[in-house]
């Protein structure tokens, strides 16, 4: 590889952090995914193979990288596993090396908004949920980097996250809840912009530009499917809106601004 680019490791190269290893590549960085397992990166991609919960491999990250991207993914929703990954393992990599950039995707999971409220980066972030306070926790940990941010990233939905397919298909109408969510693809975007941007703020919140009714999403995904419409069910409006006018502001946008762009093509 060329030793003059700029060196970014994307810390769990999954489906968000492949995708954006690929663009960073093509972007002109040095690009180093960290997984767990062994697996091929893609080509001009060099794989490191550790483990961000025990630091078993670790040692083989370089001591300067001019960025980090922190988009792992835990193995299962308890509180240890997330306070083992998110806030420990981020903290060990930042103690491992000297890093010009880091970025961490968090979640607007953060937000304890439930009636339909708008949300921005200058919400309180005081959800009591357990995921949401251990964020929180590896959120701060980079109040302390000179150039960090957390992109607290909607609902992510692409290739092979059929949930709402699987959701649409049951006989039982949606709730009148306001969702939030962002195509895989944007948020790889979005990390990308944020890397190369002159000058990035402290949070950033991910999301399309079109929060939707859980009803709406469900009846629409029926007719794509040629299924009857079920309205929405008894209850409440319920939720938050999400608000992605700052990570705009940066330049980006996405290229799937809403769900009924983002859900075009039916699952195999």
């Amino acid at each position: 590889m060329n030793d003059s680019r700029p060196t970014l490791l994307v810390a769990g190269a999954g489906d968000t952090g492949s995708r954006l290893a690929a663009a960073a590549s093509r972007a002109g960085w040095e690009v180093l995914a960290l997984r767990r397992r062994a697996v091929d990166p893609g080509p001009g991609i060099r794989a490191l193979r550790a483990d961000l919960v025990t630091g078993e491999g670790l040692a083989a990250v370089p001591g300067q990288l001019a960025a980090l991207v922190f988009c792992a993914a835990p193995d299962e929703r308890s509180e240890a596993a997330y306070r083992a990954l998110y806030r420990d393992g981020l903290c060990r990599l930042l103690d491992r090396a000297d890093i010009g950039r880091a970025l961490f995707v968090s979640s607007t999971a953060v937000y304890a908004e439930d009636a339909g409220g708008w949300v921005d980066e200058d919400t309180p972030a005081d959800a009591t949920a357990f995921n949401a306070r251990v964020l929180r926790e590896a959120e701060r940990e980079l109040e302390a980097h000179p150039d960090a941010a957390a992109l607290r990233a909607a609902g992510i939905y692409g290739p092979g996250r059929e949930r709402m397919w699987q959701r649409a298909r049951r006989e039982a109408p949606g709730e009148r809840r306001w969702t939030n969510r962002i195509h895989v693809e944007d948020v790889a975007g979005a990390l990308l912009n944020l890397l190369e941007a002159p000058r990035i703020a402290r949070v950033y919140c991910g999301s399309d530009d079109a929060p939707a009714l859980e009803h709406e999403v469900v009846d629409g995904l029926r007719a794509r499917l040629g299924l009857p419409a079920l309205g929405a069910a008894a209850g409440p409006e319920s939720g938050k809106r999400v608000s992605n006018a700052r990570l705009r502001a940066t330049g980006w946008a996405p290229r799937f601004p809403s769900w009924r762009e983002g859900y075009a093509t039916q699952p195999d």
